[in-house]
């Protein structure tokens, strides 16, 4: 392939540019939210208090924001790896489109009030259709364009993002097997402990395989073009995949700790995580290795300061989780502002900022620049990222441990030492923090939108060649 004309760039380019879009709409929400928590006067009901912003908010980030990403990201990777054209035709479009029409009867009916309940899962039927056909035509789609590859070889990116599009499937369609009522309201064919446990199967593997193993293809493409090393170890990146796709399904039931799960069942879930720890360290290590001899470049390369950065926060969400999953540590950790704080290590640090990055990268190569309109902006970005970051979850860590230790706490006589309440004031100043930590990480954002709109604006300079991919 000799010019970038041969590749199916443009709906990388639509993806590309949602992805900043639904950032901003995702992290505004989170903002907001955060404000409701310090200032209970901006619940405005029915329509915008807490309880309907919060699964917008969510749904937002990770399906909005991360989804776009994801996509973007897969369909670049894909054609380079395989140096052939996107194939599908009609359907490569259908999967921008549809994907932004979930998006949209999402951001309505949350707020509406109409949700199954369904941590991550909460959008009704007919929308769970939509994203099925979507999913579906994405799938047919991406291993149809490996399937007409013209290498042999599959490069280990699209091992990642191929099982992350299949496990999602699977996912999706399983946990949100419902009976419908009306249009707006059905009935998981789950009840009681059996729907619990596929809800958590379905949510931690949302995590697993949605936040995860998409993002790690992201990793181990973006990392070594940006470092211009080959992977530390392709031996690692193999053994780091067929290690991580067998124990991460088996380890949602360590969500219901202390629950009316089976005791069998959560230990299973409890030892899969900590077996979890060396799986994701060892793709960690092999992301960050790839770096060897071209550390230097991290002093003046925001690009791959993103990108580092954002291993080193999924070596530390990954180190977390397995230790939360202990049942002691649960004991203390579930249920409060602990568990916040992880979810955010790992949404605002490791996928936030690879995903940050990779676009970061993405975008001149897509609009015909040689860099960014202000480079100087993205490493502004970069330092508002990392500290609104850091701001939230040290806050959310202290504040989980206090909850959890107030929570407890017991007199001799065996009454509560703290009342409910007693816990809400304590936490209340690092709920401030937390929402200083996110009015960062928005702003950073706000700076990417505007440098992507003038980068865009600037139009090209000259025909790009395309750089052949490399020898893998």
């Amino acid at each position: 392939m000799s010019n970038i004309t041969n590749y199916n760039d443009k709906v990388v380019r639509q993806f590309a540019v949602m992805t900043v879009i639904w950032g901003i709409v995702g992290m505004l929400v989170g903002v907001v939210i955060a404000a409701q928590l310090v200032w209970p006067e901006l619940n405005v009901g029915p329509y915008f208090h807490f309880g309907r912003l919060r699964p917008l908010h969510t749904n937002a980030v990770i399906f909005a924001f991360g989804g776009c990403a994801l996509f973007a990201t897969s369909y670049y990777v894909v054609q380079r790896t395989c140096h052939t054209r996107l194939w599908g035709g009609p359907l490569i479009p259908f999967t921008f489109w549809g994907w932004q029409l979930a998006i949209v009867l999402a951001a309505i009916t949350l707020p509406l009030g109409i949700t199954s309940s369904k941590e991550y899962a909460e959008l009704e039927w007919p929308i769970d259709i939509l994203i099925a056909l979507v999913w579906v035509a994405y799938a047919v789609v991406f291993f149809g364009t490996i399937a007409r590859r013209t290498v042999g070889h599959i490069y280990v990116a699209n091992w990642f993002y191929g099982a992350f599009i299949i496990a999602v499937a699977l996912l999706h369609i399983v946990n949100r097997a419902a009976v419908p009522v009306s249009l707006t309201k059905s009935y998981s064919m789950y009840a009681g402990a059996q729907d619990a446990m596929v809800q958590w199967w379905y949510g931690h593997n949302a995590v697993g395989f949605f936040l995860t193993a998409g993002f790690l293809g992201m990793m181990y493409y973006f990392v070594p073009k940006q470092a211009g090393r080959p992977v530390y170890s392709y031996r690692l990146s193999i053994v780091h995949f067929w290690a991580l796709i067998f124990t991460y399904m088996w380890a949602g039931a360590h969500h219901l700790h202390y629950t009316a799960l089976p005791d069998w069942t959560r230990s299973v879930g409890m030892v899969f995580s900590l077996i979890l720890l060396a799986t994701s360290w060892g793709g960690m290590l092999n992301g960050i290795m790839t770096l060897s001899g071209a550390w230097h470049k991290l002093r003046d390369d925001p690009i791959l300061k993103f990108l580092v950065t954002s291993l080193s926060f999924y070596g530390m969400s990954t180190f977390e989780g397995p230790m939360m999953a202990i049942k002691s540590v649960n004991a203390l950790s579930h249920y409060t502002d602990w568990t916040i704080g992880h979810v955010h290590s790992g949404a605002l640090g490791w996928v936030a900022m690879v995903s940050i990055g990779s676009i970061y990268f993405l975008l001149p190569r897509l609009f015909g620049r040689r860099e960014m309109y202000a480079p100087g902006l993205v490493t502004v970005h970069f330092w508002l990222a990392t500290i609104g970051t850091v701001l939230y979850i040290a806050a959310m860590w202290i504040a989980g441990v206090m909850q959890g230790l107030m929570w407890r706490a017991i007199n001799a006589d065996g009454t509560l030492a703290y009342s409910f309440v007693e816990g809400v004031k304590g936490s209340y100043p690092f709920w401030a923090i937390r929402w200083l930590g996110g009015v960062f990480f928005l702003a950073g954002m706000l700076l990417m939108a505007w440098n992507m709109f003038r980068t865009i604006a600037a139009g090209k300079i000259e025909p790009v060649a395309v750089i052949p991919a490399a020898q893998h």
